[in-house]
């Protein structure tokens, strides 16, 4: 029994530019993230070029949203990194005023609300949004930003 190894090389080039295609469409979203993670990390008074840096941007975007520095070390640390990545991006959107379908968005099409987050209308309100700050529904019981259960106190409105 002979083999041909016309078949198989053919296979393989139509093979490797089948993977070099996902690969490169995979790039271009890549690159589209990192823009809108650049944009967004300017809005919030941030150096741009970190998003450009594996876990500098991470560190950045803890301290876009208020965290200890410590979120650095659960976000290292796998399995436990997935459910602080989540909260971390829930954070940045309320950040931004945003809510959690904003969160949904950014964890499973950060390709798209990444851009959308740093070149749309949204502005930085500052680590603790108000929504962020109050919990559900501004009622000061329930936060889950308070590590100590302190009741924070509601905003101030001048205008009333």
């Amino acid at each position: 029994m002979e083999y041909s190894s016309d078949y198989s090389s053919s296979a393989f080039g139509a093979l490797a530019g089948i993977f070099m295609m996902i690969w490169l469409v995979c790039l271009a979203f890549a690159i589209i993230a990192v823009i809108g993670m650049w944009k967004t990390f300017e809005k919030a008074g941030k150096p741009g070029w970190a998003a450009l840096i594996p876990i500098y941007n991470i560190l950045i975007m803890i301290e876009i949203v208020g965290k200890p520095t410590i979120w650095l070390l659960w976000l290292l640390i796998p399995c436990i990194n997935i459910v602080f990545m989540v909260w971390l991006y829930n954070l940045i959107s309320k950040s931004y005023g945003k809510d959690e379908g904003f969160t949904v968005g950014l964890v499973l099409l950060g390709f798209v609300f990444w851009p959308i987050l740093g070149f749309g209308s949204a502005k930085y309100l500052g680590p603790s949004a108000a929504e962020a700050r109050f919990g559900f529904g501004n009622h000061p019981f329930n936060n889950p930003n308070d590590p100590f259960n302190n009741p924070p106190s509601p905003p101030s409105n001048p205008e009333a």
